[in-house]
């Protein structure tokens, strides 16, 4: 007779392996369709003469709508189940994506990649937690972190699609960005059928099709850690409450620091490069693509060996110095302003794979979709006004002012990091939720010390 298995503790098998190719395919879309947006504007602003105000609203439109998306349908989904908008957010973003082929205004341009954003908003909110609910907790901070690595190749897909579509003529920014669509219908067609999570069937107390779920991909031996059965139907202001307002705070701010000089800086990277006397040219696009997808693999190894708190903060102070540097070396010094823009992509990407760990590990099933929804919502509103808001603001204050600017929001996510964040490594999901109320407290399930 086959020992009993918690879920948690399953090994990893070829469902583990389908349900995460699943979702990085989401975050390789993700990384695509936000990283083609930069390289369109160069040829839709000349033709539809946009005003600066037009083109932060354009490079940050699937921002707001990832904000919308995340913070609405990642409601949905504690009320709905996982699964309904696993298949509905793509259905969404294949149609809108390839409408935009047909836009012949900035307001056309912009209510579309808005959709775009909803559409990827609410994967976000379902994808990072069905991911860690059917992941076993031995391997759920690499599997969780590993899309990072997908969603950087979706953004240096973007890059080489771009300096190949836009060649082709004026109108090959049209070509661009309905190529999004290819990808969103290939991974809606592979979801069809993707079965609901037992953890949130279990939490609405259908426990006989939670247990037939896990029998059936894991095996007549494995059961579920027990979740308590609620009736309840939680709102946002859920999320508020002193039981959970301190994660929510922590995940909102920590992955809002994060993304704010993510987005605004690579954006509108040829700008950057071009103010500090560097050029934007394909080789300049390869190293950075390289560095990219090396930082994304080598935070897959820090999170393995590092503790989640130590890694997350110290990679926030790292990041601070590089902007500070960048700020204050003239451009004379054009090498070492190369070797810190260096250093702070290949860390950049690396700590970007802690924005699919912590939220998803800190909140209970019950509302663990919308926590990590808000989270997300917060930080793609952060980004979009921070993209919004970066070409005025090189353009009044200068490029060393900027830096420095983004430079004090690292600082201010390293700090709440120190306050809040909690250490969430080796435990299962009931465990790490409980722990995310005292980070200070000290798991018994946990092997690795906090920072």
């Amino acid at each position: 007779m086959q020992k009993v298995v918690q879920l948690d503790d399953v090994s990893f098998n070829r469902f583990h392996f389908k349900i995460a190719g699943l979702t990085f395919g989401a975050h390789l879309t993700d990384g695509y369709v936000l990283g083609v947006i930069g390289f369109a504007l160069a040829q839709i602003k000349p033709q539809m003469g946009l005003t600066p105000f037009w083109e932060g609203m354009l490079g940050s439109s699937a921002l707001i709508g990832l904000f919308i998306g995340s913070l609405a349908l990642g409601w949905v989904a504690d009320y709905l189940g996982r699964q309904k908008i696993f298949c509905f957010s793509f259905l969404v973003i294949s149609v809108a994506s390839a409408l935009q082929f047909f836009a012949h205004t900035p307001e056309q341009l912009f209510l579309l990649r808005v959709v775009i954003g909803i559409g990827l908003g609410g994967d976000f909110s379902v994808g990072h937690t069905m991911l860690a609910e059917f992941s076993p907790r031995k391997h759920r901070g690499v599997i969780l972190g590993s899309f990072s690595v997908l969603w950087t190749i979706g953004y240096v897909a973007a890059s080489f699609a771009g300096h190949f579509m836009t060649a082709l003529g004026p109108e090959g920014w049209r070509w661009l960005l309905a190529s999004s669509a290819l990808p969103a219908v290939i991974i809606l067609l592979l979801r069809i059928g993707t079965p609901e999570s037992p953890r949130w069937l279990m939490r609405k107390g259908r426990s006989v099709q939670a247990l037939a779920i896990v029998h059936r991909y894991f095996g007549p031996h494995v059961t579920l850690q027990a979740e308590m059965p609620s009736a309840r139907q939680h709102s946002l202001l859920t999320l508020f409450t002193p039981r959970y307002r301190k994660r929510t705070a922590f995940n909102s701010l920590f992955f809002v620091c994060l993304v704010i000089p993510w987005f605004a800086i690579y954006t509108f990277l040829p700008s950057i490069l071009q103010s500090m006397g560097l050029d934007k040219n394909f080789a300049t696009d390869l190293l950075l693509s390289a560095l990219l997808i090396v930082g994304a693999l080598l935070g897959i190894v820090l999170t393995v060996f590092c503790s989640r708190r130590g890694f997350l903060i110290g990679s926030f102070l790292f990041l601070a110095a590089c902007l500070v540097a960048l700020s204050l070396l003239p451009t004379s010094m054009a090498l070492w302003q190369i070797v810190c823009f260096a250093a702070f992509t290949l860390i950049m990407s690396a700590v970007s794979n802690l924005v699919g760990v912590f939220p998803a590990e800190s909140f209970p099933t019950e509302v663990r979709s919308m926590g990590v929804g808000f989270a997300t919502s917060m930080s793609r509103l952060g980004s979009a006004i921070g993209t919004l808001l970066l070409p005025l603001a090189i353009m009044h204050y200068g490029t060393a002012t900027t830096m420095g600017l983004l430079a004090v929001i690292l600082i201010i996510g390293a700090l709440v990091s120190l306050a809040w964040a909690p250490e969430t490594k080796g435990l299962t999901l009931v465990d790490a939720s409980d722990t995310a109320t005292n980070p200070r407290k000290k798991p018994v399930h946990q092997a690795t010390s906090s920072f």
